[in-house]
């Protein structure tokens, strides 16, 4: 079993893939991520999250070429992944899900761009469907925004409306965040920002950990010529409670810490009002667990929030200063049915 160097390697990019209990996933995923990267830039990585299952065993058996990397126990995404990438030392790093299928030569592009872009700290593929290979992903599609409110959205992808991949999107332009399923970053601006969020454990810790290189004046990037296929829903389902509940916990942690502190207040105030609009509409569906779990993340918000208390900036509001960045998407996308980008 390959072990990863503890002085780096001469390659310049590290592709790490954070696995827990996912060896049907490395077994259907890996291969071409083993085929498609190029390996005179890149070593593949699979940093194991404490797995009970026989992932290692299988790593060390089929994957002989792929670095393994074990931790002791399951970190979570965000915690793991910063564990991962202290732990290797390249210039540059990809935080690869285990339930993309990569496409050949999808590093080099996003390489070339970062090397002739010295304000450009990360950047993403183009992300479509592994299951429906027109139509856009919708963990990250062509690229991602937050609007005036906390609301995630991509190019491609606006709540649940997914678009099938015309080339519309096709231009390598100025993102709010990259998705966590294929971030290619510098590796310097990546621990400079402080990492992923541990507390987030998942959901929503690519959007904050973006938030935070952009107050640090870098760019972040979509580079089109890079195309992954990512099956989405590998660790949680959508629908699942527990994935509702750290998406709403998340994104109110995200507005309280990246947000100036007076406008936070009007911010989140206007977010709970909007959640709470959410809890009645899965009550109205008898859906108790995710109702609960709406419940549930702004308790555990109220109690977390004291740990980001002065971090917050001291002024400027990239919700309103990044120009692909809209009013509010609820009413765009409800009350003017504008379901595209």
């Amino acid at each position: 079993m390959a072990k990863p160097q503890e002085n780096g390697s001469k390659k310049t990019v590290a592709v790490i893939i954070l696995n827990w209990n996912g060896v049907k996933l490395l077994r259907e995923f890996l291969p071409s991520v083993v085929r498609c990267t190029n390996s005179e830039i890149a070593d593949v990585i699979v940093a194991d999250n404490g797995s009970s299952d026989n992932s290692l065993e299988v790593l060390e058996r089929e994957f002989p070429e792929v670095i393994t990397l074990p931790l002791d126990k399951n970190y979570g995404y965000a915690e793991g992944y910063n564990r991962a990438i202290k732990a290797t030392k390249y210039e540059y790093t990809v935080l690869l899900n285990s339930d993309v299928e990569v496409t050949p030569h999808w590093v080099e592009p996003m390489l070339d761009f970062c090397r002739a872009h010295a304000d450009v700290a990360a950047c993403q593929p183009k992300i479509l469907a592994y299951t429906d290979k027109r139509m856009f992903e919708y963990a990250g599609a062509a690229g991602g925004f937050v609007d005036r409110l906390g609301y995630p959205y991509c190019r491609g992808r606006i709540f649940s409306s997914i678009e099938e991949d015309k080339g519309q999107y096709d231009t390598p332009i100025s993102l709010f965040w990259a998705s966590g399923a294929g971030l290619f970053v510098r590796t310097e601006a990546y621990l400079a920002a402080g990492g992923l969020d541990r507390l987030f454990f998942a959901h929503m810790e690519e959007i904050d950990l973006c938030w935070r290189i952009h107050r640090l004046g870098f760019d972040i990037r979509f580079v089109p010529e890079s195309v992954i296929y990512h099956l989405g829903g590998g660790s949680l389902p959508a629908g699942n409670p527990r994935k509702t509940y750290l998406n709403f916990r998340n994104n109110l942690l995200l507005l309280y810490k990246n947000l100036p502190i007076k406008e936070g207040r009007r911010t989140l105030f206007i977010r709970r009002l909007y959640d709470t609009l959410a809890f009645f509409m899965f009550l109205a569906k008898l859906d108790i667990p995710n109702a609960k779990a709406v419940i549930q993340a702004h308790r555990d918000f109220r109690t977390m929030r004291k740990h980001y208390k002065g971090c917050q900036p001291t002024q400027g509001n990239l919700l309103h200063e990044h120009e692909g960045c809209r009013c509010n998407i609820v009413i765009d996308y409800y009350l003017r049915h504008r379901r595209t980008f």
